[in-house]
């Protein structure tokens, strides 16, 4: 098409940029009408009915999501638990590498993923579901040269471990394993833009069902190829490869054999083109992701610093496994709220996605509370069940307030980042996060920890001020927030990354 067309050429391009493609994206040869947005709630009847009805999509949406995170993060779990039987260098060893360098790479590679719940959600909320397939694509592209950008961290493992100054014996058999491991990286730059993929679709028990079947297929792996054939490390490496493969694998034949109708339309050329855009889209998710994943490292570095840093290194380990299930619970509601918010600004529903934030925010409170209540009651003793000294078993008890109050706000940050992710806010919330945790919380942890003597419950207590007030700026950042001028540029988000590619193709 010519740039310098009249009125009825550009009548035609704004029709392929605003429509919806041929079709309802379910082959019925036919164009959706958009919903309407939701109604004005006038009474608490009205309220209670409408919260009951999003309560349904939203738990349908995180009940799968938190399985999966669950199914996922557990083949980790089990790999050191097999590791442990092995040796206590074994057990050191992968839990380096597990924790370190493929801790890194989940981490970049999870949150430059995370750039398609954005856009595939709003794609999908527009109907415009012939993108959802070319989005996954680019993100494909993009991960996996991140992937080749990161050999670099496996290949030389044992000066980057030595460097952080790990034992020389524990770092050379990690740098072994490391290599071994290099196949995971890849299987995470394919998994991650699948599962944000079928997310944006609701497609989340189809991801819970290979998980799970993945889980069992890790467990009886690895069982076979550590205990009957005795092939230690390099059996562990072989099942972890092999069962994060089988996700990858799994997932992508669900794909192909035609359960994401007019989402998937094979590989296209389109995938291509407007890779920079979508690239700093990636990047910001995943600057906004690890920022929050690398500020619970620098709790433990800066706490192996302390005095008496074996108990109070092993007591905060204990604390932060114990968060490590529970956040798995909010990354559930996570995705949730931001295919939710993705979805309804794609439809131009702005009152809908702000009535969804609302009932998913109470629901993560009030489990938030009960996490919260539950360490209170249980704070002299939920320590005992992972160690035998009575000494570390007191310093988690001593750490049972910050720990609470950790977990009580966590119930609402991973949610409100999610709101983040479906709205693609992504950089601005990176800068809230480096602001609050790197600027302000690191440094009055490390003032009330060494100057003020406050110890681990200082250092960790200063580091929430981090977080409360990084909370604080997302709930104002929510409130304030121009939901119709968000549905609007989320529609010129599908233009640039999505229509302005078709049209040119068209053109040409």
């Amino acid at each position: 098409m010519a740039a310098s067309g009249g009125g009825g050429e550009e009548a035609l391009r704004e029709a392929l940029l605003l429509a919806p493609p041929a079709g309802d994206g379910n082959g019925n040869g036919k164009v959706e009408k958009q919903v309407e947005d939701l109604e004005e709630i006038r009474s608490v009847r009205a309220f209670l009915r409408h919260a009951a009805e999003e309560n349904r999509r939203l738990w349908s949406l995180a009940g799968p999501a938190i399985f999966t995170s669950i199914a996922q993060y557990s083949m980790g779990a089990i790999t050191l638990v097999f590791a442990g039987h092995l040796s206590t260098l074994e057990l050191d060893a992968i839990s380096t590498e597990n924790n370190v360098i493929a801790g890194l790479a989940l981490g970049l590679t999870m949150g430059m993923g995370s750039a398609l719940e954005t856009l595939c959600g709003q794609a999908y909320g527009a109907k415009q579901l012939h993108m959802l397939g070319v989005y996954l694509q680019r993100s494909w592209i993009i991960l996996n040269a991140l992937a080749v950008l990161m050999l670099p961290l496996y290949l030389f493992a044992a000066p980057v471990l030595r460097f952080f100054h790990q034992d020389a014996e524990i770092a050379a058999l990690a740098s072994r394993f490391a290599l071994y491991m290099i196949p995971q990286l890849f299987a995470y730059a394919c998994n991650f833009p699948i599962q944000k993929y079928l997310q944006a679709q609701g497609k989340v028990m189809a991801m819970a069902v290979v998980s799970a079947v993945a889980l069992v297929f890790h467990v009886a792996l690895s069982w076979l190829l550590v205990g009957p054939m005795g092939m230690g490390v390099v059996g562990l490496a072989v099942a972890l490869n092999a069962s994060w493969w089988f996700v990858v694998l799994g997932q992508l034949a669900y794909i192909l054999m035609g359960y994401c109708p007019g989402a998937w339309n094979g590989f296209d050329w389109l995938a291509f083109s407007d890779l920079y855009g979508f690239a700093r889209l990636s990047v910001g998710s995943a600057v906004m992701t690890c920022l929050e994943f690398w500020f619970y490292m620098f709790l433990i570095v800066i706490v192996g610093n302390l005095e008496n840093a074996q108990v109070a290194v092993a007591a905060v380990s204990i604390c932060t496994n114990l968060f490590g299930w529970q956040i798995m619970v909010f990354f559930g509601f996570n995705a949730a709220i931001s295919v939710r918010v993705s979805n309804e600004l794609g439809a131009g529903r702005p009152r809908a996605a702000k009535f969804a934030i609302l009932v998913v925010l109470m629901s993560s409170v009030a489990i938030g509370l009960a996490f919260f209540a539950a360490i209170l009651a249980l704070r002299d003793v939920y320590g005992a069940p992972f160690t035998e000294s009575p000494e570390v078993v007191r310093a988690v008890a001593r750490l049972g307030v910050v720990f609470a109050f950790s977990l009580l706000l966590n119930s609402v940050q991973p949610v409100l980042s999610g709101v983040a992710v479906g709205a693609g806010w992504q950089w601005l919330v990176a800068y809230v996060n480096l602001g609050c945790y790197y600027l302000i919380g690191i440094p009055v942890g490390y003032l009330i920890a060494f100057p003020l003597r406050g110890g681990v419950t200082g250092m960790w207590g200063g580091m929430l001020s981090g977080v409360g007030l990084q909370t604080l700026i997302l709930v104002a950042i929510t409130m304030r927030t121009n939901w119709d001028r968000e549905a609007s540029e989320a529609h010129s988000r599908i233009q640039k990354w999505g229509g302005s590619a078709a049209v040119k193709a068209l053109g040409e």
